[in-house]
């Protein structure tokens, strides 16, 4: 694609997941290629090659421009997300005059209904928390966009406190699928929450990713499960049916998932009862053999006092046998938290 074909705006609803109503718009910008098709024209703005800063920067700020010329029309009080890149910001100097608060004020839009998303990318700490600043006093909210990959640093994060935090697309596509993405996922999720920012996933596209979207607590999403970006806006309730659906069996599963955990928590808690009466009295490994501990998930088991020092030898459970394992005998675990808890709950009682 070339920079000399035309470019223009494209919008793809962002979707509340508790009302299932649209409450915004994300801008990107599109071009139509050689077979007529309309494609991303992001990758304009990252190649090196296809033109100079200057160029980009131009038209960036055009496409940016059409896009909230449009948004003006909208009748809804729906939001509009535009995306600026952090190395715009470290090219300016007089952040009382950014262009984007100009274009605002000269189309007469409400600044409460823009959110400006910093793209991540390197730039200097200090000018990216000015721009952030004036952004805020003039009402408009900020987002953090493809947070968790490239240039992503938390200390970024923590300094300009961002409203929303954007999950990057291809890591929660594999933090969907489980692993090692999943557990960073939790941690971005919890450090949400620290600084009062709402998470946002992008990229949904199966139901499956929508009920983990869920489970991360994610109050917005958007993707080709609810729409591709298109030329023209939706009414704020076109996939209010849909979402009420994905709803339902959202609870129906999570609710099975939560009653088998309770019957699994309660066979356990019965065999811990055996295990307790075992150890007062005479205490006989190959009669432990003969409960289902191997379907209950219990692998070992130990004694401590009450301050956390083992007074006992590991009784490991393996190939369907118990073995004694001395060589953690002496060790204090006063310091996990299941002691420390354990200890807790018994005062409470």
């Amino acid at each position: 694609m070339s920079i000399e074909k035309p470019i223009f705006p494209y919008f793809q609803p962002i979707i509340c997941t508790a009302s299932g109503k649209i409450i915004g718009y994300e801008a990107l910008a599109r071009q139509q290629d050689d077979n007529g098709d309309i494609v991303s024209a992001g990758h304009l703005f990252t190649a090196t090659d296809a033109a100079s800063d200057q160029q980009l920067l131009l038209l960036d700020r055009l496409v940016r421009r059409q896009a909230l010329e449009q948004f003006k029309a909208l009748k809804s009080k729906a939001y509009l997300a535009i995306n600026i890149s952090a190395s715009w910001i470290d090219h300016l100097e007089d952040f009382s005059a950014l262009p984007t608060l100009q274009m605002l004020q000269e189309l007469e839009i409400d600044k409460s209904r823009i959110i400006v998303e910093i793209t991540e990318s390197k730039v200097e700490l200090k000018k990216l928390i000015n721009a952030v600043k004036e952004y805020r006093k003039h009402g408009i909210k900020v987002a953090v966009d493809d947070f968790g990959t490239g240039y992503s640093q938390l200390e970024r994060v923590v300094a300009m406190r961002p409203d929303i935090i954007k999950l990057d697309m291809k890591l929660f596509k594999k933090a969907a699928k489980g692993g090692v993405e999943r557990d960073l996922v939790h941690l971005i999720t919890s450090l949400s929450q620290r600084t009062a920012s709402r998470i946002v996933c992008e990229g949904v596209e199966s139901n499956e990713e929508f009920f983990y979207a869920l489970s991360c607590g994610s109050q917005f999403m958007q993707g080709y499960l609810f729409s591709k970006p298109e030329a023209e806006f939706k009414t704020p309730d076109h996939y209010q049916s849909q979402i009420q659906q994905l709803r339902k069996k959202f609870l129906k599963r999570t609710t099975s998932r939560e009653q088998k955990k309770i019957n699994i928590i309660k066979r356990i808690k019965d065999l811990i009862e055996i295990l307790r009466k075992s150890l007062e009295t005479d205490f006989n490994l190959n009669e432990l053999a003969t409960y289902p501990f191997e379907q209950s998930g219990i692998l070992r088991f130990y004694l401590c006092d009450n301050q956390g020092n083992q007074i006992s030898s590991n009784f490991n459970f393996s190939d369907g046998k118990w073995f004694e394992e001395h060589r953690e005998f002496g060790f204090n675990w006063s310091w996990r938290p299941y002691f420390y808890e354990l200890l807790a709950l018994e005062s409470i009682d």
